[in-house]
């Protein structure tokens, strides 16, 4: 109602602007046991360990099937979003128990302070190691468009793949620095690379199941809390 989500009842006034989603966007999951995705707590944040298919909060036709909702009940307490997976992707997500500490990882973030290494396995056998650079068409709308060329207003895309072993059925599989974090941005890069991730069909690969799951992991995440001042370092490997 008025651009705010509504959760009680209401009085309509001449004038109010409401938009009803009758068909919402459902991200179903079964026999979870959301405290066993907890892989660190303290009193100022948690490290969970997202599942594919779910959202990390959320969306706007649907606000209880999401990772920070799950997670909230599970541990009853209040938690707030500090980043963000796809809903495919899978892996390690922050989130912050407090406001305050929500506010300075989200400085740490922004001045690119949190290492972020991906596993990703693709089609095809043809990268290389080494940085790639790509530069993103600003749009809210996905898939994403990524060039080699900058043009104007286009944000840059840049990761570093730290290693290769090659797999059989003409894949391979990737460990991924991710260096500048843009929506999608793994995805699209080696999308346009033509070594998509496999099941990553919104960027070319083949489609292989109608469960939005796709073999990307956010595999290992460090940074210094900006709290205590400790380092720390969590991985699923």
């Amino acid at each position: 109602m008025n651009h705010k989500r509504v959760k009680e009842d209401f009085s309509v006034s001449a004038g109010d602007y409401l938009r009803v989603h009758t068909k919402p966007r459902r991200f179903p999951v079964f026999d979870i046991n959301w405290n066993d995705r907890v892989i660190f707590s303290d009193e100022n944040f948690i490290v969970a360990n997202k599942i594919s298919g779910i959202p990390v909060h959320a969306s706007v036709d649907n606000d209880q099937e999401h990772l920070q909702f799950y997670l909230s009940k599970a541990l009853d307490c209040d938690l707030f979003v500090t980043h963000r997976l796809d809903v495919p992707t899978r892996g390690l997500v922050v989130f912050a128990k407090s406001l305050k500490f929500q506010s300075e990882f989200n400085k740490l973030l922004l001045q690119r302070e949190m290492t972020k290494i991906y596993k990703a396995t693709v089609e095809g056998q043809g990268l290389q190691t080494g940085v790639l650079t790509h530069y993103m068409e600003p749009s809210p709308r996905a898939p994403k468009t990524v060039s080699h060329e900058p043009h104007e207003g286009w944000q840059d895309c840049v990761l570093e793949i730290l290693d290769i072993k090659l797999l059989a059925e003409n894949r391979s599989e990737l460990k991924i620095h991710l260096l500048t974090g843009r929506t999608h941005q793994i995805r699209a890069q080696l999308g346009y690379e033509k070594h998509p991730i496999i099941g990553d069909h919104a960027y070319g690969a083949k489609k292989i199941s109608d469960i939005e799951k796709i073999e990307l992991e956010a595999n290992e995440l460090s940074f210094v809390d900006p709290i205590k001042n400790q380092k720390h370092s969590f991985s699923l490997s």
